[in-house]
This record gives structure tokens, C-alpha cells and sequence, in this order.
């Protein structure tokens, strides 16, 4: 059939029952568990501009909260004049540094502690915090969402991925699957190499090292 625009949820649902060769509605609520499944995976495994969410808040008796739907940090630091970064740290490193849980002074360590980040020094005020973190997004069988307007290829092929919940042993599954990770990398390369730009030339001659036998090697 004519290829068609991957563009609703409703059109996905479609498009990857022609792909798995049966009848549009026919498979209607497998192929919707194929959704949910390859987006929870996409949610834990791409790292996109899409996928960003601001932190901004203020800390409560030392501690704050992780962000709902949070996957994984970018950075934090505290919202101060001047801003102050904040390194992180292991849990266990943060309770054997600073094992006294009262005011102590300003934060320079953080680490996640359950639904929780935690801070040595313990804070001796309720600080201001802001960052960025990476965040799971509404699901698209709730609403559209960014990821899948500017990758709905990823998400086609993270669900015909998972498309041995109905077809089981299936021939197609291992170009299916290597073809959603070949995507994964060239969406998450993007970012990365997007990140980067509008780097100076000096710049980036800088973060170059000569190691001790005289070999120039790029630090990633």
C-alpha cells in the first residue's frame, strides 16, 4: 500500500499494522501494547533537545524533590548570585562527608537519594535550585508529544521492535531491531553534535591533550 504520514497516533497504529501484514483494527489493542512498550524504551534510552525539562524549585529541610518523570540529570546548581555549580556525587559519599543532617553551609556536592537529591554541606538555608534533567514525556497515546513529531521513525521501529509479542520467531525482527538502534544513534549523535556547535576553533584545539608518549588525543 501507499506509504502514509506518520503523523497521529492513530496513523502509527495503521502504519505498523501494514508493516506487520495484517488488517488495520484487527490487532488493534497488541499494536497499542507495541506503542507503550517501544516508547517506555525510547524514554529510557534516547537523550533529545525533546526530552528536556527545566528544574526550578527551592529546597525543603535540606533536601529536593526529583522531578516527576525524571530519566536522568544534565546538570544542577544553585540559583544564587553568583550561580554556584554543583558537583555530583555518590549517595553514600554525601552521608560519610557530611554525616551530620543539620545546618552546616553552603552546597557544593549533590547526589540522588530515593526521590530525593541530597546535599553536602547540609544546607544551612533553603536554597533556590535550578538545572535541566531529561524527562519521560506525556504518552503519546495520551497526547502527541515532540519526540514523536520530530522522530516518528524511532518510534515505528521501537515498536515493530517489540513486535514478537504477536508475531513471535519472525525474520524481520533483527532488521527491525537494528534499525531502531541505528536511528537511537544518529538521534541522540544529533544532539550531541548540536550541543557542541558554534564552537570556536580554539576552542576545541584546547580541549585537546598531548598524553605522555607525545600522541595528541581529542578528550570526548
Amino acid at each position: 500500500g501507499m506509504a502514509m504520514s506518520l503523523d497521529t497516533y492513530a496513523n502509527l497504529q495503521t502504519a505498523i499494522a501494514g508493516w506487520l501484514d495484517v488488517t488495520a483494527g484487527t490487532l488493534s489493542s497488541q499494536i497499542a501494547d507495541l506503542i507503550t512498550v517501544g516508547e517506555r524504551r525510547i524514554f529510557r534510552e534516547a537523550r533529545t533537545r525533546d526530552m528536556e525539562t527545566q528544574i526550578v524549585g527551592t529546597m525543603n529541610n535540606g533536601n529536593f524533590p526529583v522531578p516527576t518523570g525524571y530519566v536522568a540529570l544534565k546538570y544542577l546548581y544553585l540559583n544564587t548570585s553568583p550561580v554556584q555549580a554543583l558537583e555530583r556525587r555518590p549517595t553514600e559519599w554525601i552521608y560519610e562527608n557530611y554525616p551530620f543532617q543539620s545546618s552546616s553551609g553552603r552546597p557544593v556536592y549533590f547526589a540522588r537519594d530515593g526521590a530525593n537529591f541530597i546535599f553536602g554541606p547540609y544546607p544551612d538555608s533553603s536554597y533556590d535550585i535550578k538545572g535541566m534533567c531529561f524527562s519521560r514525556l506525556v504518552p503519546l497515546a495520551t497526547a502527541v508529544n515532540q519526540l514523536f513529531v520530530n522522530c516518528p521513525d524511532l518510534y515505528l521501529m521501537a515498536a515493530l521492535a517489540e513486535a514478537d509479542l504477536i508475531l513471535g520467531r519472525d525474520a524481520r525482527l533483527p532488521i527491525w531491531e537494528a534499525k531502531y538502534q541505528k536511528i537511537l544513534i544518529d538521534v541522540n549523535g544529533e544532539y550531541k553534535t548540536e550541543e557542541s556547535s558554534g564552537s570556536s576553533l580554539r576552542t576545541r584545539v584546547a580541549t585537546a591533550v598531548t598524553n605522555r608518549r607525545g600522541n595528541y588525543s581529542p578528550l570526548g
